[in-house]
């Protein structure tokens, strides 16, 4: 069996990623070990970068059907009620930022969402086939699955988790530490409309006995997310439906009975870890395999998602356009800087909760401000600009343009040069989408060559310097100077 790329586990990096490339005409093949995908609401909030990578891939619709903005908190002591406070800082739209709130979601919302845009691309999950071995050489990967097929691909993507099979085989050690040394239990539960939580507010007890305590309604139904951490470091996490209603019962007003269904629960430690390094020849890691975080802030999932949007363009123009290979060397480049600097972040947040703080989340999490300055894919070629302008690496804002937006001139697997303020180049061969902007301040003045993930790749006054930018990200076409 041969294939273009063998994506190892189907969670939201996974399906992302083969949403991406089957948009692009990548042959892939997504393999998931379970019978189905995963049920719980664990990662549960996507912040407004991430919402901007899910427009572009088409399942934007579906997400904000079944998403909510996250509710008010509640604090208790007890059976009494106390303040209420925005966990979430809430913004109100702009011209540049057109998604300016994080959604509340559960994970498993979001994995139905894109695997029904990939199904609808033509693409699907091998559900039942786990990963038992590989081999790579210098022209192909070799997977051997548990269904008892190999699979010859040109690259592997191990999406697997934070106990990656994949990262493990290879032998890449993952650098880290424990953030809170104290288990936690997380789970979805069911409870009865009569019980004194009601669907308002996300509740807190953080004077519980035994351990904090906070239930968040998940949207759509009677749901909601509890998380219980432990104050005995020892502690050992019953996630039995019996044992967490007695919980319940033991730290909140309500009681057995307001438990009518535990429908999903898992213990775990907040740990803060990366992998060495994100790339081992033909194979990448992704997602919670290269990274693993505290579930403060709301980092993981979306940091994730953007690994997965960062390599599916570069394999597509790889496989698909003839981009030199090393174009695939920026993955590791790009997104373990990232990853690092977000991994801070989260750890930061969970230490400050765990010591009382009401700290509220703003821009900080949701991802807008990271960008690519540093990599070799960001070439800026103006000279003078004020050190606030919008330079090559960062990313592209959005705005009006003809009767839309320049997100809907960007969506889609190609480039995009905008020409703002000044003559646009024609350009002769390729895939590369041309526009003019007559002047858009967030832009300033110039050429922008927006990359398929939306980052400025490329910036200069003139084409000068574009066709080897072109060459190198495998455009295949160039530059005629003069306005078109």
């Amino acid at each position: 069996m041969e294939t273009d790329v063998v994506i190892v586990g189907a969670g939201p990096t996974g399906l992302v990623l083969a949403v991406d490339l089957a948009r692009r005409g990548v042959r892939a093949l997504l393999v998931e070990k379970a019978d189905r995908l995963f049920p719980g609401s664990r990662g549960k909030g996507i912040q407004p970068r991430s919402l901007e990578v899910l427009d572009d891939l088409g399942a934007l619709p579906g997400i904000l059907a079944a998403g909510s903005l996250y509710p008010r908190m509640r604090a208790w002591e007890g059976a009494e009620r106390q303040g209420e406070w925005d966990m979430m800082a809430r913004s109100e739209p702009t011209e540049q930022v057109p998604y300016a709130n994080v959604l509340l979601i559960p994970q498993s919302r979001t994995q139905e969402v894109l695997h029904a845009r990939l199904r609808e691309l033509g693409g699907d999950v091998r559900f039942g086939a786990a990963l038992t071995g590989f081999r790579q050489s210098a022209e192909a990967v070799e997977a051997e699955l548990s269904t008892g097929e190999t699979v010859r691909a040109a690259y592997l993507v191990a999406a697997d988790g934070g106990r990656s099979t994949v990262r493990r085989a290879l032998g890449i050690g993952m650098t880290g530490e424990t953030v809170d040394p104290r288990p936690m239990l997380v789970a979805d539960v069911r409870l009865a409309p009569s019980t004194v939580v009601d669907r308002g507010n996300w509740h807190v007890w953080p004077k519980a006995p035994g351990g904090a305590v906070a239930l968040c309604p998940l949207p759509g139904g009677d749901h909601f997310q509890l998380i219980a951490a432990f104050d005995d470091e020892a502690a050992a996490v019953d996630t039995a439906p019996r044992a967490v209603r007695e919980l319940l019962a033991a730290r909140t007003p309500l009681a057995d009975a307001d438990v009518v269904e535990v429908l999903w629960a898992s213990d775990f430690r907040a740990r803060a870890a990366m992998a060495d390094r994100f790339r081992d020849g033909r194979v990448f890691l992704a997602g919670d395999a290269a990274h693993v975080h505290s579930p403060a802030g709301g980092q993981g999932l979306n940091t994730s998602i953007q690994d997965a949007y960062n390599l599916g363009w570069k394999l597509g123009q790889v496989l698909r356009h003839g981009a030199p290979a090393a174009l695939l060397d920026s993955y590791e480049t790009e997104r373990l800087p990232v990853a690092a600097e977000v991994l801070g972040i989260s750890t930061r947040l969970h230490r400050a909760s765990s010591e009382g703080a009401n700290t509220q989340r703003g821009e900080e999490v949701q991802q807008l401000g990271l960008g690519y300055r540093d990599s070799p894919l960001a070439v800026e070629t103006r000279t003078g600009a004020a050190p606030d302008a919008l330079r090559a690496g960062d990313r592209a804002p959005d705005g009006p343009y003809g009767g839309g937006r320049l997100f809907d001139l960007f969506r889609g697997p190609h480039l995009t040069l905008l020409a703002v303020g000044v003559p646009l180049p024609a350009l002769t061969g390729g895939t590369v989408r041309t526009a003019r902007l007559a002047a858009y301040e967030p832009y300033g003045t110039g050429l922008f060559l927006i990359r398929p993930d939306g980052y400025v790749g490329w910036a200069g006054t003139s084409a000068e310097g574009l066709d080897d930018y072109l060459a190198v990200v495998g455009a295949s076409c160039s530059a005629v100077a003069g306005p078109a």
